[in-house]
């Protein structure tokens, strides 16, 4: 698996612009600044972090811009235990990641596992796939814990 691409922000732009395209819907200037706030939060974002960060956009039209931006391939819902989820760009866009969720405060966080170690967790995974009849296309790693605040 790839580790976490560069974030350079004209070119995520330029790519959700085609996804976008591709799904038959376009890439208005509130789509894009939702975009821009995921980008510059750079980690998993609940709704209220996206509405402080997004300039004049209603609750339910923030709701409805995501649901777009989800079946476009654009941005992913992570578990979580806040109401409503995370949201983030999906991993095609920044790279294979997984997460860390605190089961106390819900704060989630990305993170890259090193390339060598992340070669072992796609044989082993692949392995245990084959072995259920399973057609393995990729993986997810959310570790669930306490965060080093709510130790």
């Amino acid at each position: 698996m790839p580790t976490r691409k560069p974030s350079a922000h004209n070119d995520i732009h330029d790519h959700v612009a085609l996804l976008m395209k591709s799904a038959g819907q376009r890439y208005t200037t509130k789509r894009k600044d939702i975009v821009g706030a995921m980008v510059t939060l750079g980690q998993p974002a609940g709704i209220p972090e996206l509405l402080r960060l997004v300039d004049d956009l209603p609750q339910s039209s923030l709701y409805r811009n995501l649901t777009v931006l989800q079946d476009a391939g654009v941005v992913a819902r992570v578990m979580s235990s806040q109401d409503g989820g995370l949201y983030e760009l999906a991993e095609h866009i920044t790279g294979h990641h997984h997460h860390l969720l605190c089961s106390q405060c819900g704060v989630v966080k990305d993170v890259v596992v090193p390339d060598a170690l992340e070669h072992d967790l796609d044989t082993t995974l692949a392995k245990l796939a084959k072995r259920e009849g399973f057609a393995l296309d990729r993986h997810r790693l959310d570790l669930i814990g306490r965060c080093a605040s709510c130790q």
